[in-house]
């Protein structure tokens, strides 16, 4: 029996094979817990519905997080086959692509602020909230994804990093809101992976390259390895801990100057 037996766990953000909402999701499967997941819109339907039955599941439900209807159905949806709920996986972020390009203060708008922002960090409390009811008294655990842009300037990657800021200040008051009910909130901040949101930021190819020369492992991660902390963040392996930003980025948030070498 893996270490999430017994486990149900709702995963949003699922897009493809290469997303990192995939990696969890796999992972949390290995180990035995029953999913739960949610597209986006009826482009993506087909492909997380082939994905939930890769991982045993059929239970999938439609959310744009925008839409508060639609994330109290979703939770609607779930009590009509589960009893219980114990996780969330927040695997959601967006910006105008726009704005993930050029200088900061030149190409930051209004609209794309508050797009990031509700999208990336309210969307993570909306779901808690829904959620409460059916998490309750279950010990449970929320996760979300951040990146080392919440705490440190990055080319391109703009109004995102200020939204990752947002949402990890939102971990540790969630975390404070929810802890007396027994529900865990913790967050990961992965290094750079090549998914399909992240290919929309400029340059992010060079941003692979010159994070792996400067990485102490001298790699960049993988899904798998986020997927791999993931479960065991949702487990009860880590019932001791929340409110926490954990870094799965090869150490590269730890480095000043990582490596003197051509990278």
């Amino acid at each position: 029996m893996g270490f999430l037996s017994g486990k149900r766990i709702l995963v949003l953000g699922v897009a493809s094979k290469l997303s990192i909402a995939s990696g969890i999701a796999a992972a949390m499967h290995r180990e035995g817990a029953e999913l739960a997941f949610t597209y986006q819109n009826e482009k993506l339907k087909d492909r997380v519905y082939k994905f939930a039955n890769d991982w045993c599941s059929n239970l999938v439900f439609p959310c744009d997080v925008t839409d508060d209807q639609q994330i109290a159905e979703v939770f609607e949806g779930l009590a009509s086959s589960w009893d219980c709920l114990d996780g969330i996986v927040h695997c959601v972020a967006y910006a105008p692509a726009h704005e993930l390009e050029g200088n900061y203060v030149d190409v930051t708008t209004r609209d794309g602020f508050l797009t990031a922002h509700e999208i990336s960090s309210y969307s993570f409390v909306a779901l808690a909230k829904a959620g409460k009811k059916l998490m309750a008294g279950r010990n449970g655990s929320l996760l979300t994804l951040s990146y080392l842009g919440a705490m440190r300037s990055l080319p391109n990657y703009n109004v995102m990093g200020l939204a990752k800021a947002s949402l990890e200040a939102n971990v540790r008051f969630m975390a404070s809101s929810l802890g007396p009910g027994g529900t865990r909130v913790n967050a990961i901040s992965a290094g750079p992976i090549k998914t399909l949101a992240a290919v929309g930021i400029k340059s992010f190819r060079k941003l692979l390259q010159y994070n792996a020369g400067q990485t102490p492992l001298r790699r960049n991660v993988t899904i798998e390895e986020v997927g791999n902390a993931a479960a065991f963040l949702c487990s009860d392996l880590a019932s001791g801990i929340s409110g926490e930003i954990l870094y799965v980025d090869g150490g590269f948030n730890t480095t000043a100057m990582g490596s003197l070498e051509q990278s």
